[in-house]
């Protein structure tokens, strides 16, 4: 059976090299076998506050959007985002959008008597890609890649996903035409690992 692969955009912009690395994975994916549905969150019609976090926000419906995004989660054996690293996070609007859609009953579920809860997307992988405009050794030797462990542990982790891997792609703004493309080639190639 073909692998789902869901590729999530977290870049605001689809002309961005964020696009051109999911678009390059997507390549290598679909010329392994698998099938590949894509989520530009920038096209999607949402409210990205949680309103009152989990008290009220879990019973608040979902937009159409965010309910087929939820479906395609669903779907997928594997996830890939791409998204750039704003002020050691990432942008805005993907925050609202996990936020939005990791939400209990669907992505996780509290017992009673137990401290952790049920991780209800287990079984599914992940791969980040990050762009940044941050020296690549600079982050992981003066930042400790922080961002990663909170998305490892705390938020996908959290919710099931195993493994979860990282790509960082930095320092963007000194990048030449020939580094990109080196790139490029090395997500296509991660795509057709299909990891």
């Amino acid at each position: 059976m073909a692998k789902h692969i869901l590729l999530i955009l977290g870049h605001p912009s689809e002309n961005s090299f964020c696009k051109a690395l999911l678009d390059a994975y997507e390549t290598g994916a679909e010329s392994a076998g698998a099938v590949c549905k894509t989520i530009y969150i920038s096209r999607l019609n949402f409210d990205v506050t949680l309103q009152d976090g989990y008290k009220n926000g879990v019973d608040i419906p979902l937009e159409e959007d965010l309910a087929k995004a939820q479906q395609l989660l669903a779907w997928a054996d594997h996830v890939v985002l791409a998204y750039p690293n704003w002020w050691g996070f990432m942008p805005a609007v993907m925050k609202g959008f996990i936020d939005r859609i990791l939400l209990p009953g669907f992505a996780f579920k509290h017992q009673s008597g137990k401290v952790f809860p049920d991780k209800l997307l287990k079984g599914k992988s992940m791969r980040i890609l990050v762009t940044m405009d941050t020296p690549k050794w600079w982050y992981y030797i003066i930042y400790r890649a922080s961002q990663y462990q909170i998305l490892k542990d705390i938020v996908f982790g959290y919710v099931g996903f195993d493994p979860i891997r990282f790509t960082t792609f930095g320092f963007m703004r000194k990048t030449t035409d020939m580094q990109r493309m080196k790139w490029l080639e090395k997500v296509a190639k991660l795509g057709r690992k299909l990891i």
